[in-house]
């Protein structure tokens, strides 16, 4: 059984934000995937199972909890998938998941094209205890479907924010997005960084899930329904977002770093 980590959201390797893929030929037990996704340590590992109709059934697991929307680790499956031959080239991905079903198509070397849920933010409080854990005062603060959404006034902000990991999990959320407007010296739109340390991720390097709000968020207040974002974290990474209604469509490269075989006695 072959354990493939891929950077995603990647532009070269040791950038983006590395998944493990997993692909088994039928269902595996919940604690052994717990096992492996807390013995990989990444972000998050996927887990792809065939389906009936050449679907896959994918799940997605960090160090801690199992998630129900992960954009990252789903690009990196569908890299593993067509890189490895198991899908044509203009084939398309299909994934059924936590989330419904999410698709995935190539679009040229190593780049991709997602079809995901939009998850636009609605006005809401911070947490309490917000601008102590992050030393600073929102712009505009939502709440997404699984996270606390958070604008801030420039790029600068977002970048030096240098928060508590145990502070930040107490707020009680899966994990908070902070953005802002890019500054005119960065090939981006917007900004944002991503912190869920109560899910075992102390920050995402990069997080396609998060874009599913970011994107809408941006798109109507600049009035433009496609944006380049970068996801400001020590590795960094950009997402391409287009804006399509109830559904966003996520671009990003992905980029396999090593395979690894797992012994006989750690199969499940």
């Amino acid at each position: 059984m072959t354990i493939t980590v891929v950077d995603a959201f990647a532009d070269r390797p040791f950038s983006g934000n590395p998944a493990a893929v997993c692909i088994l030929d039928t269902p595996a037990p919940d604690a052994w995937m717990r096992g492996l996704a807390s013995e990989m340590n990444l972000s998050e590992t996927a887990f792809l199972t065939p389906g009936p109709d050449g679907a896959f059934g994918l799940r997605w697991l960090t160090p801690e909890v199992e998630v129900d929307l992960c954009g990252h680790a789903t690009l990196a499956s569908a890299h593993v998938l067509f890189e490895s031959g198991r899908l044509a080239p203009d084939a398309e991905a299909r994934f059924d998941t936590r989330s419904g079903r999410l698709t995935v198509r190539c679009i040229g070397q190593d780049t991709y094209r997602m079809d995901f849920p939009a998850t636009p933010p609605t006005v809401a409080p911070a947490p309490d205890g917000f601008e102590e854990v992050f030393g600073t005062t929102p712009v505009w603060t939502g709440r997404t479907p699984f996270d606390v959404f958070a604008v801030l006034a420039d790029e600068m902000a977002v970048r030096t924010l240098a928060p508590d990991p145990a502070a930040v999990a107490r707020l009680g959320a899966r994990g908070v997005i902070l953005t802002a407007p890019a500054d005119a010296s960065t090939e981006a739109d917007v900004v944002s960084r991503f912190f869920a340390p109560g899910s075992g991720v102390p920050e995402d390097p990069v997080t396609g899930s998060a874009h599913c709000a970011i994107g809408p968020y941006w798109a109507e207040r600049l009035g433009q329904s496609e944006l380049a974002c970068y996801q400001a974290s020590r590795r960094g990474g950009m997402v391409g977002v287009e804006v399509l209604g109830d559904r966003v469509a996520l671009t990003g490269r992905a980029l396999t770093v090593y395979r690894a075989e797992l012994a006989p006695a750690a199969r499940p």
